[in-house]
């Protein structure tokens, strides 16, 4: 499984598409099974309420059939005793001839279970079927003549078609001849009803299915056109990261420039000259000293002062590449140092604070404001005419602020040249990379640069160590 999870890394616009796509394929899914289960509830309650009034018809039919054969032979029951034989079998006449249609009949059977009329089925003539059930155990006979004690009623059962003797489900109307003993009735075959329905619920399904199908095609092209776009907005995307690639790529190269030529410029206008100086003086006390002059002592002296004075300005410029003193003692004491220089180099009025952090902001962080700062001083002292600069660094609760405000012209104000450098570009980008922010406030009163670097920045607090100490230079 660790194997396998490197290789399901997602790229950033399969993110997107999936992004785009889940939540869409989710709800289209949703609304399809709502309007599926809305259309079979609907279309089931149509079926029912179809099946309910075709059987109701049918009921309907069968008591209009019992209504009119009772008529036909009422006369002869009514004035019959319960022991006349004679009526009964002209009764049972007139019920053998009553057929209709390719299955109806009508039957008799005497309370007792024995069939006395069965027109189309006549083997059943004669016989006790008062144990009779359907396939399904309904007990259909003990039903006829349990419906036919109390009055009148229907019977839903399964019984063998005279046409074919396979068993179908079939609705039968008993009533009563009470003072013989008899259940009389006939009933009517509904399978073409259960096949009416079977054949409705089976095209609601496959309109069901073809919604689905139009749902599932819309989705597709919805997804299609999600992904064609995000393949558009994906290699727009590429284009212009190039682009800014590109640009960033020269910047770089840009900037490499820049520090080299200041590095160059600073070897050759200080380093190289002190050194010259340093050379002409050795040159000049070894002749004296050949010489026996007592002056070689001096020269020597000022070679050595030349040389001293060689130490502290590549201590400077290496300070200013990389100062030893961030690593070791953080970031606080490097502006502190960073501000001593920058007074003692131009004269103006400096002022540092700050709440020491021992080291608490990460390298990344540390780097960031110190480089921030140091491009801020750099500003002030080419571009803006200041004479007093504030450095501010804290810590609070929600990360760290380095804050350098000045008194001078502004940003509006300074040249053109200074406004379009890559100084306050190098600081946005610095804290962009940190996921912090960066506010510069300027007016011809002067102009303030806030660094914030947020919380996940700052590391724990060592244990006993200071909360708060304020430090001024």
């Amino acid at each position: 499984m660790k194997r396998v999870l490197p290789r399901l890394r997602l790229s950033y616009g399969q993110k997107l598409f999936l992004l785009a796509s889940v939540p869409m394929i989710l709800a289209v899914s949703a609304i399809a099974l709502l309007v599926a289960a809305q259309s079979r509830a609907l279309a089931d309650r149509e079926i029912r309420s179809l099946e309910t009034q075709l059987i109701e018809a049918k009921k309907r039919e069968l008591r209009n059939y019992v209504t009119q054969a009772r008529n036909g032979f009422y006369f002869v029951y009514g004035s019959a005793s319960p022991t006349d034989e004679d009526a009964k079998q002209q009764v049972m006449q007139i019920l053998a001839a009553m057929i209709y249609g390719d299955e109806g009949f009508f039957f008799v059977y005497d309370y007792d279970g024995n069939n006395l009329v069965s027109p189309r089925q006549t083997e059943l003539i004669n016989q006790n079927w008062l144990d009779l059930s359907d396939s399904e155990g309904t007990p259909v006979v003990q039903q006829f003549i349990e419906t036919a004690r109390q009055g009148a009623g229907y019977v839903e059962h399964l019984w063998p078609k005279p046409s074919t003797g396979e068993e179908a489900r079939m609705i039968t109307y008993v009533t009563s001849f009470p003072s013989w003993r008899w259940a009389v009735g006939t009933g009517v075959f509904i399978d073409d009803i259960l096949a009416s329905v079977a054949a409705s619920r089976a095209e609601v399904e496959t309109r069901v299915q073809r919604t689905f199908l139009y749902i599932g095609v819309i989705t597709l092209g919805a997804l299609l056109l999600v992904f064609a776009s995000g393949v558009m907005m994906n290699i727009r995307e590429r284009r212009l990261a190039d682009a800014k690639l590109k640009e960033l790529t020269q910047r770089v190269f840009d900037t490499q420039e820049e520090e080299r030529g200041r590095v160059a410029r600073e070897l050759h206008d200080g380093i190289s000259q002190i050194l010259v100086g340093v050379k002409y003086a050795l040159d000049v006390a070894r002749r004296r000293i050949a010489q026996g002059d007592t002056r070689a002592e001096v020269t020597l002296n000022k070679g050595i002062d030349n040389l001293q004075e060689a130490i502290h300005e590549v201590r400077r410029i290496s300070r200013d590449l990389r100062p030893g003193v961030l690593d070791d003692l953080g970031l606080g004491p490097a502006l502190k140092s960073l501000t001593d220089d920058f007074r003692a180099r131009t004269g103006l009025e400096t002022r540092f604070d700050t709440v020491v952090f021992r080291n608490r902001l990460d390298q990344d962080s540390k780097i960031a404001l110190y480089r921030i700062g140091q491009e801020a001083l750099t500003n002030v002292e080419r571009h803006s005419g200041a004479t007093s600069v504030v450095i501010d660094l804290r810590g609070h609760r929600d990360g760290a602020t380095l804050r350098i405000s000045d008194n001078g012209i502004g940003i509006e104000a300074a040249p053109r040249t200074a406004r379009k450098g890559i100084g306050l570009r190098n600081m946005q980008e610095r804290m962009d990379q940190l996921g912090g922010t960066l506010r510069i406030l300027s007016s011809r009163s002067g102009t303030v640069i806030e660094a914030q670097v947020p919380l996940s920045h700052l590391l724990p607090p060592e244990e006993g160590q200071p909360v708060r100490t304020k430090v001024h230079a």
